[in-house]
């Protein structure tokens, strides 16, 4: 029971920490419904949608993020240790119990999307607004993909996706 804790805990925790970003990411984001966007912006705000649907969405999240973050829950919920399950979240995305290179990778990742967050905030909308609606777009593909590996990881008898563990 206690390794279901863990990797309920690092999976809903992960999701949460998601959903809470396209929460905050959607008000500035609607707030370019109040401009009247010229042509070219509209093209760019198309093009923006389907680069970070592609780029964060597919590249980022479904072939690298979500199963890897379903496969150490999926460890979790076999391989029960107090901390581990107490920080599960933390432990799913990598930030320890992981290779040096994955935990530089989760501190780098993690340390460019703040300076975006803080660059992007200072934009003028409607362009804040039209890269809001780009990182959305690829948060929410991250999250239905999260929801996949994550309903494969813990029901299916086969998960092909290594949970990269280190001790």
């Amino acid at each position: 029971m206690p390794g279901i804790f863990g990797a309920v805990w690092g999976l809903s925790g992960v999701m949460i920490l998601l959903i809470s970003a396209v929460y905050r990411l959607s008000i500035p984001a609607l707030e370019i419904f109040n401009y009247k966007l010229l042509w070219y912006q509209w093209v760019i705000l198309i093009l923006n949608v389907f680069f970070f649907t592609f780029v964060k969405g597919y590249l980022g999240f479904q072939r690298g993020f979500s199963p890897r973050v379903a496969a150490r829950a999926r460890y979790l919920k076999e391989h029960t240790v107090f901390i581990n399950s107490i920080l599960a979240p933390l432990f799913c995305m990598g930030y320890f119990k992981a290779s040096r290179k994955r935990k530089i990778i989760a501190v780098s990742l993690t340390t460019a999307i703040i300076i975006m967050i803080i660059l992007v905030r200072k934009l003028p909308q409607p362009w804040r607004g039209i890269i809001d609606f780009g990182v959305i777009a690829g948060l929410l593909w991250g999250i239905v993909s999260l929801i996949v590996f994550g309903y494969r990881a813990f029901f299916k008898r086969d998960f092909e996706y290594s949970p990269e563990v280190v001790d």
